[in-house]
């Protein structure tokens, strides 16, 4: 066997390759982060015979990922090496010595002592899954924010609108009136029969000509600001806010797709969809790094947080929320869905209510006998079968 440690960086990275008896074959060697460098890195591995190549990773953030699906698309057995233990050889070492050439020896040897599992299609899918998801969540925050905007502009410019959408001003109707008139004095002088025509059309029939004329006379009588600048900013604000809304249907789409593929055992857990699924696939990749439930739980930041002092250990403690916030958040709306569905579920959150416990607490004691679930339905391939 040939062992090829690579560490990696943002921009340099370096390898080495070593065989079984720990003759150094190809010294520590750097390439750059891009086809020349790629190409550098399997000319040096072209003498060796590909079967017989094991190339071991830092998990490094996103910087080894491009590299990671550079390698397994040419068939190259790939597996990502826990930090933790290559940081724990070289705490062996007396002198305390940390290079890139030195670390890629230490990835060889976390290679050769420690178990490993090879990076496969399963893997690539997890990640896409999680860059994915993340990205969404980004989306959804900046389209919160943005609408968030749109209702202090619409505030200053129209305050009387908000209440004549009972649904809020963040409907299409709503939308396409102000995209088409965003102020008030020129939906007063708008023909009635226009725009009666577009509050049926925009509204699929629920509004009317006599809610067009309510409409009007409450634009004649606005208190709002008489302000063009804030008209441009509401049409740029719906503009943008559509835009998100177009890339988080794509995002969702090609969740879908993915989870389609996959078929994981996770969505036959009723109340679990694609969406929340997929950011818990996503986000524990390989279930196999977690030997046990409590593990998946302290990774998602649902364990208890531990308070001790002398001889006093608090008996009652908030959960840490160190981990994964994205997991922590599909796993605690994934256990919200269930006792919506699952009589099982909903006993044990009604118990921890009776109990005294608030809504989230008791979401959160919830989701810890679905994290016991979902690990061991994950561990052991099978579907949910709990009564």
């Amino acid at each position: 066997m040939y062992y090829v440690g690579i560490d990696v960086a943002k921009q340099t990275h370096y390898a080495a390759v070593m065989n079984s008896d720990g003759e150094i074959l190809v010294s520590p060697f750097p390439f750059s982060n891009n086809h020349t460098g790629f190409q550098l890195l399997l000319d040096n591995l072209a003498e060796f015979p590909k079967e017989e190549i094991l190339i071991g990773m830092e998990s490094t953030a996103h910087y080894a990922e491009n590299l990671t699906c550079f390698l397994y698309s040419r068939a190259f057995n790939v597996c990502i090496i826990n930090p933790i233990q290559t940081s724990t050889l070289r705490k062996t070492n007396i002198r305390k010595t940390k290079t890139d050439s030195v670390d890629t020896y230490l990835i060889i040897k976390a290679l050769i002592m420690n178990q490993y599992r090879l990076f496969s299609e399963r893997d690539y899918d997890s990640l896409q899954l999680k860059n994915l998801c993340r990205f969404r969540q980004k989306l959804m925050k900046a389209r919160t924010k943005v609408k968030i905007q749109l209702v202090t502009y619409v505030d200053l410019l129209f305050p009387e609108l908000q209440y004549f959408f009972k649904s809020g001003i963040h409907g299409k109707a709503c939308y396409e009136l102000l995209k088409t008139e965003p102020n008030p004095d020129k939906i007063a002088k708008m023909h009635l029969t226009r725009l009666t025509n577009l509050l049926y059309k925009s509204s699929k029939g629920h509004f009317n000509q006599s809610n067009a004329v309510l409409l009007k006379e409450l634009a004649s009588q606005s208190v709002g600001i008489k302000n063009d600048t804030i008209s441009l900013q509401i049409f740029q604000a719906i503009s943008q806010i559509e835009l998100f809304t177009q890339q988080l249907n794509e995002i969702d789409e090609n969740i879908n797709a993915i989870m389609d593929k996959l078929d994981s055992v996770i969505k036959t857990i009723p109340g679990i969809g694609s969406l929340n699924g997929a950011m818990i696939i996503g986000e524990i990749g390989d279930i196999s790094r977690f030997k046990k439930p409590c593990q998946l739980l302290a990774y998602a930041g649902l364990d208890p947080s531990v308070y001790q002092s002398g001889n006093f250990t608090a008996a009652k403690t908030r959960m840490s929320k160190r981990g994964s916030k994205l997991l922590r958040y599909a796993l605690i709306n994934a256990a919200w869905q269930t006792t919506l569905v699952n009589d099982t579920f909903k006993d044990y959150y009604d118990l921890k209510i009776s109990q005294g416990r608030r809504h989230y607490a008791a979401l959160g004691h919830v989701a810890h006998k679905l994290v016991r679930v979902i690990h061991k339905m994950m561990t052991d391939n099978v579907e949910f079968n709990l009564a």
